[in-house]
């Protein structure tokens, strides 16, 4: 099955539609992701679904049996990459992620962005100043990234020296939080 393949086939098993979310759930503050209404009272999940920037994402969620740990109760700090930063990664290694053979692998790749805490940005900006300008961040995937600041943007940098930039950050969900990066963070290889 290939990477298109399958996300069309993960995207026509979603049951949640954005207008009819948008519809019960207007007024929210969040930022909008991927042309999508994002709503604080909704799982990362819920939301991540509505987002034309993730469905790469979803589709990789979905392979790696993480969709009920990510509508679970939490609190998780989610950052996000978008399509953009799975176009980063040849096709070739993307479908080999996405099959069935390779899904501990896969899960521990996205659960390296996942963090098992609420971190707003300012926390994570307090945090990166209280430590000297860099601040590392333990993910539930056993990785530790680097979190320091660019300007005024956070950015992350992997166990194998890629950077990845908070693009949106503080995107509120009923169950934590969603920084959408620009880039895949690996574990360490």
């Amino acid at each position: 099955m290939t990477l298109k393949t399958f996300i069309a086939a993960a995207l026509a098993t979603t049951t949640l539609t954005g207008a009819a979310l948008a519809e019960s759930h207007a007024g929210t503050d969040n930022p909008m992701v991927g042309g999508a209404a994002m709503f604080p009272d909704k799982n990362i999940v819920e939301n991540a679904v509505n987002s034309a920037d993730h469905t790469t994402l979803v589709a990789a969620v979905k392979a790696a049996d993480l969709v009920d740990t990510l509508m679970g109760e939490g609190p998780f700090t989610v950052f996000a990459p978008t399509n953009a930063a799975f176009d980063r990664i040849s096709d070739e290694s993307l479908n080999a992620l996405l099959q069935p053979s390779a899904k501990a692998q896969l899960a521990q790749i996205l659960t390296c962005h996942v963090v098992a805490a609420n971190a707003m940005s300012d926390a994570i900006a307090g945090m990166i100043a209280d430590d000297g300008g860099m601040h590392p961040v333990q993910t539930v995937g056993g990785c530790t990234l680097q979190a320091k600041m660019d300007g005024s943007k956070i950015t992350l940098t992997d166990e194998n020296g890629r950077d990845a930039t908070v693009t949106i950050a503080d995107v509120r969900q009923s169950n934590g939080v969603i920084h959408v990066i620009d880039r895949v963070l690996l574990p360490a290889q």
